[in-house]
């Protein structure tokens, strides 16, 4: 593997482990500073995770913009340099309200997953990107495993431990990327910065002059409305229906991660070649929408470990609709695709904690009518179904 991709993964990694570092230590960290009873201390996670999600939002877009302009290299090694001193304020931060801030920061340093994207699609020739963005996929599947892993085994030193150990993550992928970046914007490719196609609405807008790139989108922002129930509630929901530890709750998520590194990194050039990029989408859903729907009844710890590799099939549908859009974008615009679909993606983050962890409050708060933690998952379920109907009447081919 070269180098360079490498470096990518890394950075890939190092966002996500910004979610999953958080996910078992969370209960904890916010009855630690709020004293509060799990179905509050969920509504607390979801404003935070809302709060990383609306930075990615606003800034994921400006980045990929930034990075058409003065090149991919400074954006991604600067972002890096600031992730690490925000994991080192949130690693000394005594007040929720440091935290948050801490969240608002690293939801900006974390939105270069447009960059890091357009990077990879820089370096591939058209017939790879597909699969080459599937090893983006798998940079952040690692870090989901990664992540929770450090974050459920560090939470016996306590709850700030894991902050630490993802600063010196961020530090170490600064000093590589330092010496194996090479910079792929070229006079030739080089756009102008404009603000109108660099904030998340305007960048939104110009993908509506894309014939049938819109469906594909509300397809990839459902998705990942559904996909995000993983990070907001799991570790509320391992807590109140199956009494799991930190501990516990950071190796299922580890789990669950390998299983997305596979799939995404493996399985996805077999799907792609049985099925084709479409079908793929197709058979992705299906498993998603299932999988979505046994984790919302089930009771059994057990058996929520044994349907975590079923659930992780659903993640070769996000690479497979960016191999179908990004073949109908230019190749100077590509930052801002993924510009484009990184906002989509933190636009759906911004809804998805909100709802996900109202909902898991309403059924599991004292006094509730009707009991049922897995609610959140069922309402993904459903939002998995309206994806897989647009996107069987999306259109195959654009003129």
């Amino acid at each position: 593997m070269r180098p360079a991709v490498l470096f990518i993964m890394a950075t890939v990694m190092i966002d996500a482990m910004g979610i999953g570092l958080m996910m078992p230590v969370m209960p904890d960290l916010i009855r630690e500073v709020r004293g509060l009873a799990l179905s509050d201390a969920a509504l607390w996670g979801g404003v935070m995770a809302t709060s990383f999600a609306v930075m990615q939002f606003l800034f994921g877009p400006t980045l990929g913009g930034l990075s058409d302009r003065y090149g991919r290299r400074p954006v991604l090694l600067t972002s890096l340099v600031v992730m690490a001193i925000d994991y080192v304020v949130m690693a000394l931060a005594g007040s929720i309200w440091l935290l948050l801030i801490g969240r608002i920061v690293g939801g900006i340093t974390a939105a270069t997953h447009a960059t890091a994207t357009a990077y990879m699609a820089d370096i591939s020739a058209p017939e790879n990107r597909t699969k080459n963005f599937g090893l983006i996929g798998a940079g952040f599947g690692i870090g989901f495993v990664l992540g929770p892993l450090i974050g459920g085994l560090l939470a016996e030193y306590g709850t700030r431990a894991p902050f630490w150990a993802a600063a010196a993550l961020a530090t170490a992928n600064v000093v590589l990327g330092w010496f194996v970046l090479k910079e792929t914007v070229t006079d030739a490719t080089r756009r102008p910065f404009e603000w109108l196609r660099a904030n998340p609405f305007g960048a939104l807008r110009q993908l509506r002059k894309l014939p049938g790139v819109l469906p594909l989108v509300a397809v990839y922002f459902l998705y990942h409305v559904a996909f995000a129930v993983y990070p907001s509630v799991w570790s509320y929901f391992g807590q109140e229906r199956f009494n799991w530890s930190a501990s516990v709750i950071g190796l299922s998520l580890a789990l669950f991660g390998v299983a997305m590194a596979l799939v995404q990194g493996g399985a996805i050039r077999l799907t792609l070649k049985w099925f084709g990029e479409r079908g793929t989408v197709n058979f992705g859903f299906v498993f998603a929408i299932a999988s979505y729907g046994a984790i919302g009844v089930i009771t059994s710890g057990t058996l929520a470990l044994i349907l975590t590799p079923i659930a992780a099939i659903g993640g070769v549908i996000p690479p497979a609709l960016q191999g179908v859009m990004s073949r109908r974008v230019d190749a100077n615009a590509q930052g801002e695709l993924q510009g484009a679909l990184t906002s989509t993606t933190a636009l759906a983050m911004i809804l998805s904690p909100l709802a996900m962890t109202a909902s898991f409050s309403e059924f599991t708060k004292d006094g509730t009518t009707f009991y049922l933690p897995g609610a959140p998952f069922l309402l993904a379920m459903a939002l998995s179904i309206l994806a897989l109907a647009i996107f069987v009447f999306s259109p195959r081919k654009t003129t």
